[in-house]
């Protein structure tokens, strides 16, 4: 049986059946690219590729797309990944039908995905694959996206930050980028962070769009959600600030800057790292004005004075421990401030230098130069100094050099990643110290965490029986709570406002020295540590909850010592139906609850954005539009005028019939709309389809 022969491009069937005067079969691979095949077709048969359009519309029996007829808010429903994928540009939509320009109106796998994506039906019409990209780029271009929403915030608070330059920009891409709006973006971006009194900016690729989260008291917290090609730019200017290289993103890189925000000067700690598609980059904000001596740090009375005869030693080693973010650098820096700088030379090697203090030498650690810790702290022992301080103790080269600098009488305070104070013993000898070493250098040890303490504007006093996780917890612990957390509008709802330490301090003693010498092990220790009086951190953080200072979930969240009151999993997306009419809302949850959804209620605008500003994990808006005290059109003004809330998905509910109101709604920044009485699978639909624009 003879095979039939191999198909062409479809465009020849298209030209075939009524060929053009001196039409000729290209040479078009089946596989082509739409622009390469279109530009060949057009090209052999003589005509243009508008011409050409008209002709596979005929072939196809569809319009001819009409570009001036697009509607902007039929763009948003369509993700640009997919439309670019698909050469694909949506011009008009109904409440059942979108209406979109194509180069291939034989693709059904495109139908299907924008069907899936839309909750619509999809309607073809052809064009050239050169028009539908230009008309992409005038639509998802980023600094476009940029500008409109800067226009909707205001550039208020982005003109209220500005970098300060130790030197002038050395090339003509910073000083170009400066102009550009997605620098009013990064400032602005960078003033609600210190605004919200973050410690770190995250800024990170998420799927197929990007992410922004501040950290705020210890606790990563949701910003806003950008597309990708925004936070690619974004990252790039904050490595313009940082004297980057803007053009590797194949390497890790650090970077400093120093900006500032309303006239307070913020140092900036900038690093990034390449993932499979882009860069994630992290911000650590410092204010220069926060040295704090050791009576700014919120110690309690039992931890002041053991930590000043700590530091009152002039040989030996004094060990600072704890995880990434406990606070260990910030009471290293008030140790350094009790010294007295005039009668003591005091040097550090750090890496980064986060505080600049005067009287001291502090000296940056670069690799590239080879300034190691350990090639410091060589040059530093021929400066004569007294108190050496290392930013933290990495190696064993490190380690056998700071033991050498304390047996010869200087007093070295360094930093450890150790879980406890005790702890810093095993990492020593682990880094290939003599315990004899040891137990003759070794003047102490703390180990640190941070907790959040609760609002004082909110917090309320327990006056009746605990809740389930509370009693839970008082049990485990041995200890009740005597107050609870709230949330309000100066806590930004958390319940808490800033972070006070919990401190375990280690006191060398002539017992605990011997068990060093005798090989005893990290438990043995411990035992002769607190039978020493060292208060461990269980019994600091159980001070602070007698004393209303804080919770105990807080205190099982950063000590982990419980399994009571586990972290409940994210669960189903959270919807917020904005609804007035009670009936009306209730079949709207119903209906989302019967589809998996989770769903709290509000009954009017300011409801809802009381409820928004409580909520960080609501994923998208079902909004009404009339409705008492606020409506909801202010309500969509406002949330779009706010960047956490500007890529909030909202679909709008509308018993308008009027076209007129649908493609006002869409303008103002509603992601979709569906008229009411709610049609159950089209409501569901919709839901979905924004929801799945939204993770793109």
């Amino acid at each position: 049986m003879l095979e039939a022969p191999p198909r062409g491009h479809w465009l020849l069937d298209v030209l075939r059946p009524d060929p053009v005067g001196g039409f000729q079969d290209p040479e078009i691979k089946p596989k082509a690219s739409l622009v390469d095949a279109w530009r060949l077709a057009a090209k052999a048969a003589g005509i243009t590729q508008a011409e050409l359009a008209a002709r596979v519309a005929a072939h196809y029996h569809l319009r001819v797309a009409n570009f001036a007829t697009a509607e902007q808010h039929a763009v948003a429903l369509v993700p640009e990944k997919l439309a670019r994928a698909r050469l694909i540009f949506p011009l008009r939509e109904t409440n059942r039908e979108l209406v979109a320009a194509v180069a291939n109106p034989g693709d059904m796998e495109a139908e299907q995905l924008i069907d899936f994506a839309t909750g619509r039906s999809t309607v073809f019409e052809v064009a050239p694959p050169s028009q539908i990209l230009e008309a992409l780029d005038a639509r998802y271009a980023p600094d476009r996206a940029v500008e409109r929403l800067l226009d909707r915030v205001g550039v208020e608070m982005a003109s209220a930050v500005s970098v300060v330059n130790e030197v002038e920009p050395e090339s003509v891409i910073a000083r170009e980028a400066e102009a550009a709006p997605i620098v009013k973006l990064t400032n602005m971006i960078l003033g609600d962070a210190v605004r919200a009194r973050a410690s770190d900016i995250h800024l990170e690729p998420a799927g197929e769009g990007g992410r922004v989260r501040f950290r705020v008291d210890g606790v990563l917290q949701p910003y806003t959600r950008v597309a990708m090609p925004i936070l690619n730019r974004v990252v790039s200017c904050l490595k313009i600030m940082g004297k980057m290289d803007i053009a590797d993103r194949l390497r890790p890189q650090d970077g400093r800057a120093r900006i500032r925000v309303d006239d307070q000067p913020i140092d900036l700690r900038l690093s990034t790292v390449p993932t499979r598609e882009s860069e994630k980059a992290v911000v650590r904000l410092l204010d220069p004005r926060n040295a704090r001596r050791i009576e700014d740090l919120s110690l309690s009375t039992a931890e002041v004075a053991p930590l000043r005869a700590l530091i009152g030693h002039r040989d030996g080693i004094v060990l600072v421990t704890g995880p990434t973010g406990s606070g260990k650098t910030t009471l290293l820096y008030a140790a350094l401030r009790e010294m007295p700088a005039g009668e003591l030379n005091v040097m550090t090697v750090e890496d980064p230098i986060e505080y600049e203090l005067p009287g001291l030498t502090q000296i940056q650690v670069a690799p590239k130069q080879d300034v190691t810790f350990a090639n410091a702290l060589r040059s530093i022992l021929r400066q004569d100094p007294d108190v050496i301080f290392i930013g933290e103790i990495r190696d064993e080269e490190t380690a056998a050099i700071a033991v050498q600098a304390s047996l010869t009488g200087h007093l070295v305070l360094a930093s450890l990643h150790t879980n406890d104070a005790v702890g810093a013993i095993s990492r020593f000898a682990d880094l290939g110290v003599e315990r004899g070493e040891i137990a003759s250098t070794f003047r102490g040890a703390t180990a640190q965490r941070l907790v959040r303490r609760v609002c004082p504007k909110c917090v309320q006093p327990i006056a009746g029986p605990l809740t389930e996780i509370e009693a839970s917890l008082a049990v485990r612990y041995g200890a009740e709570p005597v107050v609870r957390t709230v949330g309000c509008v100066w806590c930004a709802q958390t319940g808490f406002y800033g972070r006070i330490p919990l401190l375990e301090i280690l006191l060398a003693s002539p017992a605990l020295e011997l068990g060093i010498l005798e090989g005893a092990t990290a438990s043995q220790l411990q035992r002769i540590a607190v039978a020493s009086g060292m208060r461990p951190l269980h019994d600091a953080a159980l001070e602070r909850v007698r004393n209303g200072e804080t919770t105990l979930e807080e205190i099982d969240r950063e000590l982990g010592e419980s399994d009571a009151a586990p972290v409940a999993p994210a669960g189903p997306p959270l919807v917020l139906v904005v609804e007035d009419d009670a009936v009306a809302r209730g079949v709207a949850t119903a209906l989302l609850e019967g589809n998996g959804f989770r769903v709290i209620e509000a009954a009017d605008g300011i409801e809802a954005l009381e409820q928004i500003q409580a909520q960080h994990d609501i994923a998208l808006v079902v909004l009404d539009l009339a409705m008492p005290r606020m409506s909801g059109d202010e309500v969509l003004r406002k949330l779009r005028a706010s960047v956490p809330t500007s890529e909030l998905p909202v679909l709008v509910l509308t018993g308008a019939t009027e076209k007129q109101t649908e493609v006002e709604m869409m303008e103002a920044g509603a992601n979709d709309y569906v008229r009411k009485p709610l049609d159950p699978r089209l409501f569901i639909a919709r839901v979905k389809a924004a929801l799945r624009r939204a993770d793109r």
